[in-house]
């Protein structure tokens, strides 16, 4: 019998031993020239973001008194007393902070749930097929978006003025308007003292945070908020339409079909099918709001300087009112890092509650 022997496969010739293999020598050089390429870049985030952090960092713990260098030798460092007078003592400076969180918590929470609502709805209603001019649409929906904050904040400041057009309207229906831009109420605490509770209750009114009782936490945004609530969503609303557009268009049609075929309503496939498919668009759209409405600070520059009474008034604006203004500029970096983990708990929370959990059917009465 014919012995069986190994036929070794065609191709290239064995390297000898420990010798070592052109691939590598190619892949280093790619990474080299990768290294190369994306160096500028590199340079340019550390020049300009980096340095600056840790330059903030070192502020925040020191006394500099924005004179000379921030790392100059008469600077000393004075640990967490920035942080201490603004989380801790009682004075000024706390209670600045808890307007400035309170003010700009009732912003979030009004202006990222209804720009997206609005911002999805309104890609709804231009992804339709059967809407005609939806390219006017769409170019008119973002048209606020892409308009300067400047010439829009100076708009609103007319159209919100004591005899400005929405007080006009609003006159129309015999209704006084308020003077949005002055009256510094709560709206919750007019809606209360609208059914006779004027005073607050002592437990609510001898407890608190930050400087400020349960009770002013409990105020709700002003009347002047507001006004930058509106503006906020009426700007930010189409450019988070367009980002909602390309997750319609690539939702199946043959789900689509599948769903009316199985009976499910409008509400129903829009529910349990789209909202599914565009869960990772949507997470970017409510962590891009999240952080920018806790980054607000144009229009209040513009149109409040966070007045009346500290209620307009937002962490960023005290950050920059506290270092350039008051020229203390310890306490302005630490309010800026106080913001930047009141900002990174927020997205991680955000994160936590809208990770992606197992979905066994998209209608109901189908199992996969």
């Amino acid at each position: 019998m014919r012995a069986a022997t190994l036929s070794r496969p065609r191709g290239r010739a064995p390297s000898p031993v420990g010798a070592r293999p052109r691939g590598n020598r190619a892949r280093r050089r790619e990474a080299a020239a990768g290294w190369l390429f994306s160096a500028p870049a590199v340079l340019l985030l550390i020049t300009f973001l980096l340095v600056p952090i840790v330059m903030a960092a070192w502020v925040s713990i020191s006394d500099w008194g924005g004179i000379g260098g921030p790392f100059s030798a008469g600077v000393k460092p004075v640990g967490v007393a920035n942080y201490r007078a603004l989380l801790t003592e009682p004075g000024l400076a706390q209670q600045q902070l808890g307007e400035s969180l309170r003010d700009n918590l009732y912003y979030v929470l009004l202006v990222v749930p209804l720009q997206t609502a609005l911002a999805l709805g309104l890609a709804v209603i231009v992804s339709r097929k059967a809407l005609r001019g939806r390219g006017f649409f769409r170019t008119a929906f973002y048209f606020p978006s892409v308009t300067s904050s400047v010439a829009v904040s100076m708009v609103f400041l007319f159209l919100f003025a004591d005899a400005g057009v929405v007080n006009g309207a609003v006159g129309w229906l015999g209704v006084h308007g308020p003077n949005w831009f002055s009256d510094p109420r709560g709206l919750l605490h007019m809606i209360l003292s609208g059914v006779g509770v004027t005073h607050p209750p002592g437990l609510l009114a001898r407890h608190g945070l930050l400087g400020l009782s349960w009770w002013d936490w409990l105020a709700g945004p002003s009347v002047a908020m507001t006004t930058l609530i509106i503006l906020a969503i009426w700007t930010t609303s189409g450019t988070f339409m367009l980002l909602f557009l390309p997750a319609l268009y690539n939702v199946a049609g043959e789900i689509e079909e599948a769903a009316i075929m199985d009976g499910a309503g409008a509400w129903t496939r829009f529910r349990r099918i789209t909202l599914p498919l565009i869960r990772p668009v949507l997470f970017l759209v409510l962590t891009l709001g999240l952080i920018a409405t806790w980054q607000v600070f144009d229009q209040v520059f513009l149109m409040t300087q966070g007045n009346p009474a500290g209620t307009t008034l937002t962490p960023a604006y005290l950050a920059y009112q506290v270092s350039f203004g008051n020229q203390q500029w310890g306490q302005g970096a630490a309010i800026a890092f106080i913001l930047f983990a009141i900002i990174i708990a927020a997205t991680l929370v955000q994160r936590l509650l809208l990770r992606e959990r197992g979905v066994s059917t998209f209608l109901p009465g189908r199992r996969r």
